[in-house]
């Protein structure tokens, strides 16, 4: 199973607790459905409302919200359901009463909120933006020590940013971070937009007083963290941005494209077409954009909007293919089969033998487990580490549902694999102590590991020996495998087309 998604972004509906809407509610439902009908399978569809979604926070147009949420969830077509707080959700009504906590009326992240799509590698980061824009000129006039405060608020931004994302050890990642897929979702665009695509606002253009007060320090924040995408309501327009920074990482020797780190912003409309706006969603889907085996990821963005007066969703850029924008990621996201391995593992409650064996086939039939010329240490080293860490996972599961004489195995496939560990290490003068950090390390990132050990056998080692040593271990684990049903040839040539 691919690494896919689907996000369905919705924005600003205002709603206002008297009923009013519900009958445009009623069509973005019917077109969503029809729009989701092709996702059935991906296994995260995602329902995104990126703010505003009442126009004063009464409770009775809480209660509208909760009521069109629950609509939503009770529809089937989304497997979750994520939503960040607009200025409107937290202005002071102009009811009596006072001023009602939309965010723990319809549980809205009060800073920041990461959450973790294991199966997708998506990291979808959440932030509400109020504080941080500079929406509050749109009352009025602002003094200096009020600008300077926004400044700092818009700035805090990227702290959060980075506070939600976690470190590289986060327990529940599956996987390097190097290699999540990053949205943010935030009410505020970050950067100012093209003024054409603007409404006016008092007389004046509404850039100045609309977006977040120190942009700049929030994109190169984003950017550093590796997000992909930015997906943002408020301005009741549509728009998509390409921004692009010179990576740190990259050298001379690699391409144009690898010198650049990219982010794409995306705007939603109104969703429901407030104050005689078009009104619009975004349905974005990552996925391989093609089939090979060394496919590369890409997000496809179809964007649909509902002209004034018009009870119909259409695609918005009907002059392109199938209306559908489509983005490269800009990084590779082919996923490690031993990675995605122990991701299924995790997943299934119970193995069959017929599974077991599938995975065991998955895992071991890789260029490491051959005799492939001049063996790149380096390489095999990463693949034996995090071979060994899904074939742990699988040994859990098989330990307390399969036969004694599967588990004996597996167990000494295990066993080979350390010692397959401990020599390629040793080749590469890798002490033992660091050797330990990186066994017990659960996200091994190969780049990181060939940056620091590029596959070059340490001095005095003898390499045509190692070699046979190697291929030794190999077979030693193909006769283990046999007990499995499996005779993979391990040790000898490798199969064609061979993964990596």
């Amino acid at each position: 199973m691919d690494r896919s998604f689907v996000i369905a972004q919705i924005s600003d509906l205002h709603l206002d607790g008297s009923g009013r809407l519900l009958a445009t509610i009623e069509a973005l439902s019917a077109a969503l459905r029809e729009r989701m009908a092709g996702f059935e399978d991906v296994p995260d569809r995602i329902l995104l409302i990126t703010g505003d979604l009442v126009d004063d926070p009464t409770p009775r147009a809480l209660d509208e919200a909760l009521a069109v949420i629950a609509s939503f969830r009770q529809s089937g077509l989304f497997t979750d359901i994520q939503a960040v707080a607009g200025n409107h959700d937290v202005k002071r009504p102009s009811q009596r009463g006072g001023r009602h906590d939309v965010y723990d009326y319809l549980h809205l992240p009060r800073t920041s909120k990461s959450v973790y799509y294991r199966q997708a590698g998506l990291d979808l980061v959440l932030l509400d933006s109020n504080r941080a824009s500079l929406t509050t000129l749109a009352r009025g006039n602002i003094d200096e020590t009020t600008y300077h405060a926004l400044v700092v608020d818009s700035a805090r931004l990227s702290v959060e940013l980075a506070g939600s994302m976690g470190s590289a050890g986060r327990a529940d990642y599956a996987e390097p971070t190097e290699n999540l897929v990053r949205v943010l979702a935030l009410h505020h665009h970050p950067l100012p937009q093209a003024t054409g695509e603007g409404k006016r606002f008092l007389g004046v253009p509404d850039e100045p007083l609309m977006y977040l007060a120190a942009p700049a320090t929030f994109l190169e924040a984003a950017t550093s963290l590796n997000v992909n995408l930015v997906l943002h309501g408020h301005r009741h327009v549509e728009g998509l941005t390409r921004y692009s920074i010179p990576e740190p990482r990259a050298t001379r020797s690699d391409g144009d494209e690898a010198f650049w780190r990219t982010i794409y912003v995306l705007s939603c409309p109104s969703s429901t077409g407030q104050a005689g706006d078009d009104a619009g969603f975004n349905i974005i889907h990552f996925a391989p954009m093609s089939h090979a085996d060394n496919s590369e990821y890409g997000f496809a963005i179809t964007r649909y909007s509902r002209p004034r007066n018009d009870s119909g969703f259409r695609a918005l850029d009907s002059n392109l293919p199938d209306g559908v924008i489509r983005l490269p990621a800009g990084r590779d996201y082919s996923r490690d089969r031993a990675v995605q391995s122990a991701i299924e593992i995790a997943s299934m409650a119970t193995l069959t033998r017929e599974q077991v064996t599938a995975l065991v086939r998955r895992l071991l039939t890789r260029r490491a487990f051959y005799a492939d010329g001049d063996t790149d240490w380096a390489n095999a080293l990463h693949t034996y580490l995090v071979t060994s860490h899904a074939l742990a996972d699988l040994d859990g599961k098989l330990a307390r549902s399969g036969r004694k004489r599967d588990v004996a195995a597996l167990a000494a496939v295990a066993g080979l694999l350390r010692r397959l560990i401990a020599q390629s290490a040793a080749v590469l003068g890798i002490e033992p102590s660091r050797l330990d950090d990186l066994v017990a390390k659960r996200q091994v990132n190969r780049d990181d590991l060939r940056r620091e050990w590029p596959g070059l056998p340490h001095a005095g080692i003898d390499v045509e020996a190692q070699a046979r040593q190697r291929l030794l271990l190999l077979r030693d684990l193909n006769e283990q495998v046999k007990v499995l049903d499996l005779d993979l040839g391990l040790g000898g040539d490798a199969p064609p087309q061979t993964p990596s």
